[in-house]
């Protein structure tokens, strides 16, 4: 991922399956968006299953021998978030499947469930582009 510390949010790759990644993080006081009366709002989750995404395409592309390209989060379909926090010592999978893919499109249903009882805190179907060829975005016309 194109991010550094502190904006990569997830803690480490668990597995990397043909079309599933499986990730890790714990959220404590140290991670971005903690709030000390609550914890990380539940919405954060949306960026917890795009970098999902991102190490998904990112191990494809050092498996065939290529550099990782940036990606862009183009749309969010069905969020759920079935609690209002994740609080601090909640140990969350971030799981993203690989649904469809085709040339610089993709769409990968992802949800995030607390690792201690597997209960099923967030999930969205996500639609991800990555372009073939490197954006300029500091001289973009708009």
């Amino acid at each position: 991922m194109p991010h550094a510390r502190p904006m990569i949010l997830l803690d480490r790759l668990i597995d990397c399956f043909p079309e599933r990644l499986h990730a890790f993080l714990k959220i404590d006081p140290s991670v971005p968006f903690f709030r000390p009366d609550n914890g990380v709002p539940a919405h954060i989750a949306i960026e917890y299953m795009v970098q999902a995404c991102a190490a998904y395409v990112g191990v494809e592309a050092k498996n065939a021998g290529r550099l990782p390209k940036v990606g862009l989060l183009l749309g969010t379909r069905n969020f759920v978030a079935h609690q209002k926090w994740f609080c601090d010592g909640t140990e969350l999978d971030v799981i993203a499947d690989n649904v469809y893919r085709e040339n610089d499109m993709g769409v990968f249903d992802c949800r995030v469930a607390n690792v201690t009882n597997d209960d099923m805190l967030a999930s969205a179907r996500l639609t991800v582009y990555q372009p073939s060829q490197e954006l300029d975005f500091e001289n973009l016309d708009g």
